[in-house]
């Protein structure tokens, strides 16, 4: 019954997917009324009146979170979406918000990360509102707007006396059901430059954000005509090196592949190779320590084993390390960074090594956060519901299974991700032609309108 309803909506679905995508929700500079910025609040817009459209009542929290709202009784069951999306970068086959459909899939960031679970979530809660399926809880969809860059969103709703749910999922990551997040440690740090020799460095700049490996960096070098030589026959030793000259200037671009920041292993760094290469090079002074110092320390170590911080666990592995982003000019530089350590393991096991590393680089701290490691015990009551709804919908058992990417279940108390990418399905969050295949958006929807109909009783 429930299927079919979900069927029968499924022009609709594919269309308010779409209109959705097709709005640019990067967090930009706070506006009035806007405190994420005016694609991430026109988002916030959109689905506040598609929800008002299907029948719902809505709830717009301060601009910073809002939320669809169904049923009656003295608990609430969530589902957590958000509608932010990490920039598109580059090397896109289709534009990344013009939501093309080509071969049964949706192309366009956020499609999968998280617009078309979040909208697929409120069609399910839609299904069941006009089959008049009974249900003893109330059920809010809450429409996210800063997941990718802090949760400030939801801490803002937490903070504020919002209504903390009794179960529900966030849709945003994988199938069976993650019971374990690491925790999440993302720094900035800069270095002040004065630089001498013969070689100047102009501009160096890599990268999107601090959780996704670097697919491009780019430098520029004032060089003199007698070492432009030299240099060519360095880059040579690198496959991911390109250089151009321009008058007195090198220009060094740096290839990499994307990935999400949680698996750096599945991507190549563009920064990290960038720097190597700039090892080989005849730098002086204040920039020729930085480098030294990045290729000793960090260089392109995935678990933090040259900083003295890997940790391990038998639940959720290793502890990762993704240099995000590089940026600078020939006074400054400036690199942010993104650590996860195993759900078992603590901040305060490591903290203390990582700041003493960081400062023989004479490096100054912007900013340091932290999200704490979530582990959600295999016994609680809507896990169990959980595993329930997935084997009753894929007939297989339902592991509990642990990652390294960070959601919105660290955010809320009584939440886990639940879904939506399928087991053997890519992972293309992140990273160019991101999409989310049609059918697989409808079986997420049948999935979400199950475990909606399971937790609210």
């Amino acid at each position: 019954m429930l299927n079919k309803k979900i069927l029968n909506m499924k022009d609709e679905i594919i269309k308010s997917v779409q209109g959705c995508v097709k709005i640019k929700s990067v967090e930009e500079e706070s506006k009035k009324g806007m405190p994420f910025g005016e694609g991430a609040h026109k988002a916030l817009e959109y689905c506040l009146q598609l929800s008002e459209n299907l029948g719902f009542k809505t709830v717009n929290v301060d601009n910073m979170i809002g939320y669809a709202e169904y049923g009656s009784g003295d608990e609430m069951i969530a589902v957590l979406g958000h509608l932010d999306v990490v920039p598109e970068g580059d090397g896109w086959t289709y534009p990344p918000y013009a939501a093309e459909i080509h071969d049964g899939k949706i192309y366009g960031r956020g499609t999968i990360d998280d617009k078309g679970p979040t909208i697929g979530a409120l069609y399910a809660l839609k299904a069941i509102k006009d089959l008049n399926i009974p249900l003893k809880r109330r059920v809010r969809i809450f429409f996210g707007l800063n997941e990718e860059t802090g949760s400030k969103c939801v801490k803002y709703y937490v903070d504020n006396g919002g209504e903390i749910p009794v179960a529900g999922f966030t849709p945003d990551a994988d199938y069976p059901i993650i019971n374990g997040e690491k925790g999440i440690v993302t720094g900035k740090y800069t270095r002040k430059l004065n630089q001498d020799g013969d070689l100047i460095l102009k501009s160096i700049k890599g990268g999107i954000a601090a959780n996704v490996v670097p697919d491009y960096a780019e430098a520029v070098i004032m060089v003199p005509v007698n070492k432009k030589e030299q240099i060519k026959r360095i880059s040579e030793k690198f496959k991911e090196i390109k250089i151009e000259e321009k008058e007195n200037l090198i220009i060094v671009k740096s290839y990499g592949i994307s990935a999400h920041g949680s698996t750096p292993e599945n991507g190549k760094n563009a920064i990290t190779h960038l720097m190597m290469f700039f090892g080989e090079l005849d730098f002086k002074g204040d920039l020729k320590e930085f480098i030294d110092y990045f290729n000793k320390y960090i260089g392109t170590d995935l678990n933090g084993e040259r900083l003295d911080i890997y940790l391990e666990d038998d639940i959720s592995g290793k502890l990762t390390f993704n240099l995000g982003k590089m940026f600078g000019n020939k006074d400054e530089i400036s690199f942010e960074i993104n650590i996860r350590y195993p759900v078992t393991k603590t901040f305060e096991e490591f903290i203390d090594t990582f700041k003493e590393k960081i400062s023989l680089g004479k490096l100054e701290e912007v900013y340091l956060r932290h999200k704490k490691s979530l582990y959600v015990s295999p016994d609680t009551e809507f896990i169990k519901k959980l595993q329930k709804v997935y084997e009753e919908q894929f007939g297989e058992k339902a592991e509990l299974i642990s990652i390294g990417g960070g959601t919105y279940a660290k955010a809320m108390e009584n939440i886990v991700a639940f879904g939506p990418v399928l087991k053997g399905q890519p992972m293309v969050e992140h990273k160019p032609d991101e999409y989310i295949e049609i059918d697989s958006l409808m079986k997420n929807i049948n999935v979400m309108a199950e475990a909606i109909k399971e937790l609210g009783n």
